[in-house]
Formats: C-alpha cells, sequence, structure tokens
C-alpha cells in the first residue's frame, strides 16, 4: 500500500486519538488501551514500508504521548483482577478462539487415537497409563469398586496435589509452545492418548458409564483447561512464525504475554477441578442426575467463558465504538 493510501485510510483514527489524549475528557482504561493497541500497529507497520517518513514521525509522537499518558500516569485500579476476568482476558481471548479450535481438535483426534489403538493391541494401554496403575484398577474391579483410585488418599491432600500438579502441567504445556509449538502439541498428543485409552479400557470391562460419570465430574473442567493451556503454546507460537505487521520479536513478546495471561486465567479452573476431585468424585454412589448436572455445569461454565462471553463482550465493544472511528 502507498503511503499516502496508508495515511487516507487511517487519518481519522489517528486524529480522533490524539484529540482524545490531550483532552481533558478521561477515557476509561480500555478504550485506551484499543487505541494505543492500534496505533502501535500502524506505527509498527509505517517503520516496515515507510522508514524515517513523516507518517512515522507522526505516529511516534503521538505513541509516545500515548505511553506517557497509559503508563507514568496511570493508576492501578483497585478492582485490577476482578478487572481482569471480567474485562481484560475475555477481550484479548477473543483474538484466539482459532487457537482454541486447533487445540481441542489435536486433543480430540489423539483421544481417538489412544481409544482405536487400546482396542487393536491388548498391551497398548499398559504401556500408556503403566502395569502398576493397571493392575491396581483391575482389583479394584474384581473388589466391585472400580472407582476406589479416587479413595485412597485424604480429601484435603488430594485437592492440593492433584491442584498443583495441574497447574504444573498446563505451564509445561504453555512453556513448550517455545518450540515453535511441537512441544505443545506433544503434551495434547500425551494427554490425548491417555484419555482415549483409558476411557477404552473401562469400556472393554463394561464400566464405560460408571466410570465416565464419575470421572467427569472432575475431568470436564480438567480436561478444558489442559486444552486451554495447549491454545496458551499455540499463541506463543503464533507469535514466533507469524509477525504480521510486527517485528518478530515484538509479535514473540506478545504471544508470550497473551499466552502467560490465558495461564492465569485457568488457575480458579484447576482449583475447581481440584476440589471437585479432592471432595466430589469419591461419592460414586451419589445419584446419577447430581453427577450429569455437574457435568453439564462445568461444561456449560467453560464453553461461556471462553467461547460465548468473548464473543458477546467482542460485539458490544464494537457497537460501542462506532461514533468514535
Amino acid at each position: 500500500m502507498r503511503e499516502a493510501a496508508f495515511v487516507k485510510q487511517n487519518k481519522n483514527k489517528w486524529v480522533a486519538f490524539e484529540e482524545a489524549l490531550n483532552s481533558k475528557r478521561e477515557l476509561s482504561p480500555d478504550q485506551l488501551s484499543d487505541l494505543y493497541i492500534e496505533l502501535t500497529d500502524h506505527l509498527s507497520y509505517a517503520k516496515t514500508f515507510y522508514p524515517g517518513s513523516n507518517t512515522q514521525l507522526y505516529l511516534n509522537s503521538i505513541a509516545s504521548l500515548a505511553h506517557q499518558k497509559i503508563y507514568k500516569t496511570k493508576r492501578e485500579s483497585k478492582n485490577r483482577i476482578v478487572t481482569f476476568w471480567k474485562i481484560e482476558f475475555p477481550q484479548m481471548f477473543y483474538a484466539h478462539q482459532r487457537e482454541l479450535l486447533i487445540s481441542f481438535l489435536v486433543f480430540a483426534f489423539f483421544c481417538f487415537v489412544g481409544a482405536f489403538s487400546a482396542a487393536n493391541d491388548g498391551d497398548f494401554v499398559r504401556s500408556i497409563l503403566g502395569d502398576g496403575y493397571v493392575n491396581m484398577t483391575l482389583d479394584n474391579i474384581e473388589k466391585g469398586d472400580p472407582m476406589a483410585v479416587y479413595k485412597q488418599m485424604g480429601e484435603f491432600n488430594m485437592f492440593l496435589g492433584i491442584t498443583i500438579n495441574n497447574i504444573k502441567v498446563a505451564l509445561f504445556a504453555f512453556a513448550l509452545g517455545i518450540f515453535l509449538g511441537v512441544g505443545t502439541i506433544w503434551v495434547l498428543l500425551r494427554n490425548g492418548l491417555m484419555l482415549g485409552s483409558f476411557q477404552y479400557f473401562f469400556h472393554d470391562k463394561g464400566l464405560l458409564w460408571e466410570s465416565a460419570r464419575t470421572i467427569w465430574i472432575h475431568g470436564t473442567i480438567e480436561i478444558s483447561v489442559i486444552i486451554l493451556a495447549g491454545c496458551a503454546g499455540l499463541v506463543m507460537a503464533n507469535g514466533m512464525l507469524f509477525p504480521g505487521t510486527y517485528t518478530r520479536l515484538e509479535s514473540f513478546k506478545r504471544g508470550v504475554k497473551n499466552g502467560l495471561k490465558i495461564v492465569v486465567s485457568t488457575i480458579p479452573f484447576f482449583i475447581i477441578a481440584g476440589f471437585l476431585e479432592g471432595f466430589v468424585t469419591r461419592h460414586t454412589e451419589m445419584p446419577d442426575w447430581l453427577a450429569i448436572t455437574i457435568i453439564l455445569g462445568s461444561l456449560g461454565l467453560i464453553v461461556f467463558y471462553y467461547v460465548i462471553y468473548p464473543y458477546q463482550l467482542n460485539k458490544k465493544d464494537n457497537h460501542g465504538q462506532h461514533s468514535l472511528y
């Protein structure tokens, strides 16, 4: 695009932004942040295609002014934590629905591979889950309590141990995104194979429903958040592989920052999953309707917060910004 066309296309936005920065009217932190992000996108583009031009100098001056207003005079809100989960994160996450879908499809595919392999190779389950776990479960089945594994540890100790371990897995899945996403895919592969072979193992013993209604009480959130951690790793990898109008380093930094926000957003859900596994899953005698209610409620919570709510928030913001642009 020629410089004149680029200026003509975006001049009104720049002027509106400059007027907002110089006016006495206070913009909300979200409005100011959105404007600043778009401006820095344009500045990066100008540096790449029109280096040293008046356009670059002009945009750089506005960006400097915006930076001072946002970061040097900003007062942190007392409700910063609430704002993060309620507004900041969902707005950001809307742009990463594609990575979420890819993470889900990869995980689902390897779940199928795990189940298929278990069905066609009698030793596959043992190679994935380990002889110790399989033998223990077979022993529990003979004793008439297939899900006894969830009753062996004290409630609080199980809750704490499971929560910490799951957070470690999530951080691991995210951090391995540094290897261009291959490491993240490996984590999704490993966990997908385990889940698929695990569920087929109980199906083969005629206990699929009993295992599913028990395991998915905590597993609905636990597995969903592993997929979200995979999404975080893919976001970081995407920042390295596809910088767009940013420099590769700047794109990588943004990928790391957004990926880390995704991981942080999952911590409350891991706590919920750990609580369910430690205190609720062990009650295998609960009626089916209660187990199904917990499972569907957990699924609804995840889908709403990570898919529906970001869409609603983005749609609302777009309507609210029409008058500005």
